[in-house]
């Protein structure tokens, strides 16, 4: 089983969808939350992001909600 881990923030709504994803196929993730974990948000900015969602599958990113490349991932 992989984990995955989701930087979002409140107002995003590809987070929202990366996370109804996510929920429909059953698959656990970490939500960091930037805009209320101060800790997350200097975690995103660390590896030189600004923008959410940012989505770990194990050691693999993905920049927004890039469903096609989430599906192969999740399905090593």
């Amino acid at each position: 089983m992989s984990k995955v881990t989701i930087y979002t923030s409140n107002t995003c709504p590809y987070c929202t969808m990366a996370k109804d994803y996510l929920t429909e196929k059953n698959i656990e993730f970490e939500e960091k939350n930037v805009q209320t974990d101060a800790e997350a948000r200097s975690e995103l900015l660390a590896k030189g992001y600004t923008g959410v969602p940012v989505i770990y599958v194990d050691d693999e990113e993905i920049v927004g909600f890039d469903k096609a490349k989430l599906e192969s991932l999740l399905e090593k």
